[in-house]
């Protein structure tokens, strides 16, 4: 069914003659729809990657705690667009969805922003002379979570509807006009995310460092309000469709269906006549793959079932061949999907990186040195830097050499990036063993605000490997998800690697929480100590690099039990899905093509 839309030909009478009004949509709109999102990210990044400092120092907690914490609101961003995506495709629209996200990233970031102006709001400083700290009250932390919780809730709205918003606007009647506009917009989309994660790690976080929290919390408010101001003044030039139904019910439709049809009795093999499909259906009977599942699409009375117009009558009694099928396609995938979680387990330890590199010499020139947070800038440059010598140098060069089209397979990158996040893991459990031992040979043992000699450039490689990881793994899962998954649940394959970032956040969240326990029984120090130099973040890294090594070994065996790929996986560069992996980036805020010119 064709989306309904606003009436975008309205017309109004002038004396005999009746004018048509200006059609909704078009160019003008798009600068208003890149900025609410590229702000939107300005803030939530500038704040999430230095805040791990604001609740150690003014919120008093252990460096466990304080990870944990940001941790849980990693997956809620990461988790929060799935249901924002959800809401705009069932039920509220896109346009609706990106508003009620931007008043909630506004709400969100003032709440946190009081939290620096007001002190009543947060903990007295520590006591210098006794050395004690009083610990944030109920009320304190409510407000804090609150104000991470409504940021978090922007960002589901904001994030999954932008794009797909600013293309609706340039809908034209002439399709070769419509795809050179489309093409323009999404480069100039993803470079302002690009540009606006940059601005992130560099500007605001160094404001933060160097003016203080007043500042550096006031600065992406205000960001946000204007963005809210520009979304909603371009409200009357929007073209809004209207919501249709979302997969995820009908993916719910399916398990309803085939939990209460279990008792039925399967057809005849190869019988079509029992199984309810869609009129154009190429798919007349069901494949044998997770068989109590087709239990669904069996009807056991056509006429009472099935409407004029070929549709069930109870999308919730009965559901079509291809409703199954997709489902099937979603629960095949999910082992090679769960593989990618180590990875960003991996990719989500920046926390415990910043607190090294703010014990380490940071410093480029005598009187600047470079902010903790913004160190994370070099895994995103290496990452932006191969996607464009893959897809502009390498491939080109290596299908010119061998006279025929060259394209590394979807799974093979994945094992690389698998691979280069376990030898990321190994590099930093290395580096950190060697700062630790400068650092007590310093003197430093018992110190843990003091600044050792050892150069924080050290830090860079274990970045760039991370980089390079995730560039490999994030862009070959998501083509993968693409190429396997049926053409109908392509937001669903966008969504997935969203949907690991978020379980990757909690089980790190518990990788921590163990760590902690088992390593601080019998009054020991643990290996996540508030005092790094006292601690061994090394070991806990070297249990990272073990727990990467396993995860590539199930890696290849999920890999083997997939068997080969569809041969549109090795087609990526025909198919257009070298662009649709870029999403997987985007997912981090890391857009590519505006970079790629």
């Amino acid at each position: 069914m064709e989306d309904k839309v606003e009436n975008s030909s309205d017309r109004r009478e002038m004396g005999n003659q009746e004018i048509p009004t200006r059609q909704k949509g078009g160019l003008i709109t798009i600068p208003f729809i890149i900025a609410n999102e590229a702000f939107e990210k300005v803030a939530s990044y500038g704040l999430i990657a230095n805040i791990i400092f604001y609740l150690r120092k003014d919120y008093h907690m252990s460096v466990a705690k304080a990870a944990n914490v940001i941790f849980f609101w990693n997956a809620a961003i990461s988790f929060m667009p799935l249901l924002g995506a959800f809401l705009s495709d069932s039920y509220l629209g896109r346009f609706l969805t990106i508003g009620f996200g931007s008043m909630a990233s506004l709400s969100g970031i003032i709440l946190l922003w009081l939290t620096a102006m007001i002190p009543k709001s947060k903990p007295p400083p520590c006591n210098q002379s006794t050395q004690s700290c009083r610990s944030p009250t109920p009320a304190q932390l409510a407000h804090l979570f609150s104000s991470f919780a409504l940021i978090s809730i922007g960002a589901g709205g904001v994030r999954p509807c932008s794009i797909a918003f600013g293309a609706d606007q340039l809908e034209s009647r002439d399709n070769s006009k419509h795809q050179g506009v489309l093409e323009s917009f999404f480069g100039w989309y993803y470079a302002s995310s690009f540009l606006a994660v940059v601005i992130a790690l560099t500007g605001i976080v160094y404001i933060q460092d160097h003016v203080g929290w007043r500042l550096g919390f006031g600065v992406p408010a205000i960001l946000i309000f204007l963005s809210v101001i520009m979304f909603f003044i371009a409200s009357p030039l929007y073209l809004k469709k209207k919501p249709k139904k979302s997969l995820f019910t009908g993916f719910a439709q399916v398990i309803v269906v085939a939990y209460r049809n279990r008792n039925l009795s399967f057809p005849f093999p190869n019988s079509s006549e029992r199984y309810h499909h869609g009129k154009d259906s190429k798919i007349v009977v069901p494949t044998d793959k997770l068989r109590f599942l087709n239990k669904a699409c069996i009807t056991r009375n056509p006429e009472q079932e099935i409407a004029a117009d070929g549709l069930a009558v109870n999308p919730w009694r009965l559901c079509t061949i291809e409703q199954v099928e997709e489902l099937k396609a979603l629960i095949k995938v999910l082992p090679l999907w769960s593989t990618g979680i180590m990875l960003s387990i991996n990719a989500s330890q920046t926390t415990f990186i910043l607190i090294q590199a703010s014990s380490m010499d940071r410093h480029i020139s005598q009187n600047f040195e470079i902010p903790p947070a913004s160190f994370a800038t070099f895994g995103l440059i290496v990452m932006v830097i191969w996607v464009i010598l893959y897809d502009r140098v390498i491939l080109p060069l290596a299908s010119k050499i061998k006279g025929k089209p060259v394209q590394l397979g979807v799974k093979l990158r994945m094992g690389i990036g698998l691979l280069l996040s376990c030898m990321a893991m190994v590099v930093s459990a290395i580096v950190e063993m060697i700062r630790r031992g400068k650092a007590i040979q310093e003197g430093n043992s018992s110190n843990d605000s003091a600044v050792s000699r050892t150069s924080a450039v050290w830090l860079v490689p274990q970045y760039c490997l991370l980089g390079l990881a995730e560039a490999f793994t994030a862009i070959g899962q998501t083509e993968f998800f693409y190429s396997e998954l049926p053409k109908s649940m392509s937001s669903i394959a966008a969504a997935l690697f969203g949907l690991g970032m978020a379980v990757s956040n909690l089980l790190s969240s518990v990788v921590v929480s163990i760590v902690t326990k088992l390593t601080s029984r019998g009054g020991k120090e643990s290996w996540v100590s508030n005092n790094i130099n006292k601690g061994h973040y090394d070991y806990y890294y070297w249990v990272l690099a073990i727990m990467s090594f396993i995860n590539l070994l199930y890696f290849l065996l999920c890999s083997w039990a997939y068997g080969p790929c569809g041969e549109q996986a090795t087609k990526v560069r025909d198919t257009g899905n070298d662009s649709k992996g870029e999403e997987a980036l985007s997912n981090r805020g890391i857009d590519v093509k505006g970079a790629r010119g």
